[in-house]
């Protein structure tokens, strides 16, 4: 004859506890997905430096009213100057502080680049899984509005568009980038997209009644993360080029201080000819490093999404 305890009598059980440690696994289960990323970018050596010197610009851009000697746009010094004690990179041709404009500078090239290359990454996302995702009518009509902006060169057509919203000032240099700089984005996770709708787990969903919407969004995009990453530092980089490009053709609002109306400015005032080297360098080579930093990071998120570009893989 058997007996059984009361109820309230039985040791704990894995059913008795599974509903807290539910609650539990799942919020580490988020932070090791991240820290394996964070991880895998930090690794590679090139993501390493280019987070470093990324880190160091965000930096300077952040403190640069207590960092900058003087104010971005304070005259009143000698004009056209040499590098001296007080001012290391010399003055401008209307009597301004290089280093404090090269340091003010950096507020807005890293300004434009990060949010054109978000709001860029945003469309590219939303465009190329619809477009790798639907069928038909649909699909024809995205891909013929991808391959127009394909087709039409990058710069003339940013400098048209420029030229036509003139006196927009910032804002409108980040339209003119998004506008242009979406397409590319697009086409890649569209050909991901692609990709992934054939794979088991998204049949599965299909045949289990889920939403196009919810099978897009909640099976799809989750697996592309490292594209979708690596897709904005490549934007962020081509928004920086672009605003000191429009800037130094005199397209954006030259009484803004960036790295590109420095640019602008040096060489309207022929500073090649009176040998003020500083004017140009100094924000050609900010320009570049910060350009090269993004591109070391994307090192690191290449690793990602395939393990045979991290370094230290055994072959």
């Amino acid at each position: 004859m058997t007996t059984s305890l009361p109820k309230e009598t039985l040791p704990p059980t894995t059913a008795a506890i599974r509903a807290p440690l539910s609650s539990i696994d799942a919020a580490p289960s988020a932070w090791k997905v991240v820290l394996r990323v964070a991880s895998t970018v930090w690794s590679n050596g090139k993501a390493r430096i280019g987070l470093v010197m990324l880190a160091v610009f965000i930096l300077l851009a952040i403190f640069a009213p207590l960092i900058a000697p003087y104010g971005a746009r304070e005259t009143g010094f000698e004009r056209s100057a040499d590098g001296s004690a007080a001012h290391w990179l010399g003055t401008t041709a209307a009597g301004e502080d290089v280093l404090s404009q090269l340091l003010y500078g950096a507020q807005i090239s890293i300004f434009v680049g990060l949010v054109a290359g978000l709001l860029s990454t945003i469309i590219a996302v939303l465009i190329g899984l619809s477009w790798g995702y639907v069928r038909g009518f649909g699909a024809d009509v995205i891909n013929f509005v991808v391959n127009l902006f394909l087709v039409i060169p990058g710069l003339p057509l940013m400098i048209v568009i420029a030229a036509y919203l003139s006196g927009g000032g910032i804002g409108m240099i980040i339209v003119v980038v998004v506008i242009t700089g979406w397409a590319w984005g697009a086409r890649v996770l569209r050909s991901q997209t692609q990709s992934l709708r054939s794979r088991d787990f998204v049949t599965a969903a299909v045949f289990s009644g889920e939403r196009p919407f919810r099978i897009v969004f909640r099976e799809i995009l989750p697996n592309m993360t490292s594209l979708i990453v690596g897709n904005f530092f490549g934007a962020a980089t081509a928004a920086i080029l672009a605003e000191a490009g429009l800037e130094f053709l005199g397209l954006g609002d030259s009484t803004v201080v960036s790295w590109g109306t420095m640019l602008f400015w040096a060489q309207n005032s022929n500073a090649l000819l009176t040998g003020q080297w500083a004017l140009l360098f100094a924000p050609g080579l900010c320009i570049a490093l910060l350009a090269t930093s993004l591109t070391l990071i994307n090192f690191g998120v290449d690793g990602i999404s395939n393990p045979r570009l991290r370094e230290g893989t055994k072959k």
